[in-house]
């Protein structure tokens, strides 16, 4: 192991931290020979693209989630944007999300000209707290600045609490897209996430480090046809050959027409394939990653960290395992930490920095002491590597790693 002295200038340790070569990553995707014979496939068809494949992939992802419509694009960006549009949010507007995400959760509203702010986390799942949303409802409600959209995100794979959620939505009359970006495989109260039952829409990331892949790309789902309409044109730039939405009858068979300004955010063919045949181990991979957790709980339980709580009501699709440190009881820093893992070749990330911590959200003036829970979060978090093909000896190099000293240092 690698002996750095944490006297060392910043600098000298981050050159070699870069010079580094990670041999366990944080996330990995697993592909099978079905999968690339899959994209094989397609390859040799007559469409790389806007061909069979990719309304093959949302009939397969809606009929496993339980929703009526599903449109695939080329990310869960992507997903979020149009969704928001669909729910017709622009300049004026507020949207809520949590503080705890990747920043996308709360761009996708800016890219629609609208405000953002955020909830605090609960300090046992990390996801939106429903005590402090329904607490901020309540202040709002009184000035008159209502959220139009709130996004609950599914941390790690973790299912909000979205019974209680919809039922906020009822009373203050916002609507709801689900974050599920980590999720997919998960289920909450019994019924697989992604079914839309207390929110208007839900998203899924087929990011190569999530829980199936497309390489890049995203997906949202629905149960209401108008919203399935709206954001099937948005992802193709607003345009419709469906004569019922057509200002005119159409000029021949030709005929298509823009009705709003759209975009270009259609998923491949190539890509569909991919997740196609992901599909088929979806379970598997989940089920792999939930004994993966349970190994990890066990080599952490006599370690001075809190290990992943999971809601009662929920069942996990795992995408990450966050530790936190509990730094009372070492003799090092979160930074320390983290820096001593990378540097014995361990992937591990921090899953997320605070969002309004950004630049771009630090300048609209919020106050991180507005958001206790998530500072505690920030300050003590760590993800630990999560995939797959990750085998028990490499999780006990990683809890090795993370628990014992370098040189001279009494950590534990």
């Amino acid at each position: 192991m690698i002996f750095i002295p944490w006297c060392q200038h910043h600098a000298e340790k981050h050159q070699i931290l870069r010079n580094f070569t990670l041999t366990i990553p944080y996330g990995r995707q697993d592909i099978s020979e079905a999968d690339i014979q899959a994209v094989a496939t397609v390859l040799r068809s007559d469409f790389l693209t806007q061909g069979p494949v990719v309304p093959a992939f949302e009939k397969a992802v809606a009929e496993y989630c339980g929703a009526r419509h599903a449109i695939a694009v080329n990310s869960a960006t992507s997903a979020l944007h149009i969704a928001c549009l669909a729910l017709g949010v622009g300049p004026g507007d507020c949207v809520w999300t949590s503080p705890i995400t990747f920043v996308a959760s709360a761009n996708c509203a800016r890219y629609c000209g609208a405000d953002v702010d955020f909830v605090d986390i609960d300090p046992r799942t990390y996801n939106m707290s429903v005590t402090h949303l329904e607490e901020k409802l309540l202040k709002a409600e009184a000035v008159g600045r209502l959220p139009k959209v709130v996004i609950p995100v599914h941390l790690c794979g973790q299912p909000c609490e979205m019974e209680a959620i919809h039922a906020l939505s009822l009373k203050y009359g916002f609507r709801i897209i689900e974050d599920a970006s980590h999720a997919i495989g998960g289920r909450y109260k019994g019924k697989a996430i992604g079914n839309c039952r207390y929110s208007d829409i839900t998203v899924f990331s087929f990011h190569p480090v999530k829980i199936i892949t497309t390489g890049e790309g995203g997906m949202a789902l629905t149960n209401d046809p108008e919203l399935y309409n709206h954001m099937a044109r948005l992802r193709s730039h607003g345009i419709t050959r469906d004569p019922a939405e057509m200002t005119q009858a159409p000029d021949g068979p030709w005929y298509y027409q823009q009705i709003e300004l759209g975009f270009n955010y259609r998923m491949t063919d190539i890509q569909a394939a991919l997740g196609l045949s992901q599909m088929q181990r979806l379970d598997e991979f989940v089920a792999t990653r939930h004994e993966l957790a349970k190994n990890y709980n066990e080599l952490l339980k006599k370690c001075p960290v809190t290990i992943p709580w999971q809601h009662g009501d929920s069942y996990s699709g795992l995408h990450l395992y966050v530790v936190r440190l509990k730094l009372e009881a070492t003799n090092a820093s979160h930074h320390e930490i983290f820096e001593r893992l990378r540097v014995a070749g361990i992937g591990v990330n921090l899953h997320y920095i605070p969002v309004y911590r950004q630049p771009y959200y630090a300048r609209q003036g919020f106050n991180p002491s507005d958001f206790p829970e998530a500072e505690r979060y920030y300050a003590e978090a760590i993800s630990l590597p999560m995939f797959p093909a990750l085998t028990k000896e490499q999780q006990k190099e990683v809890v090795h790693s993370l628990t014992t000293p370098i040189g001279h240092q009494t950590l534990f």
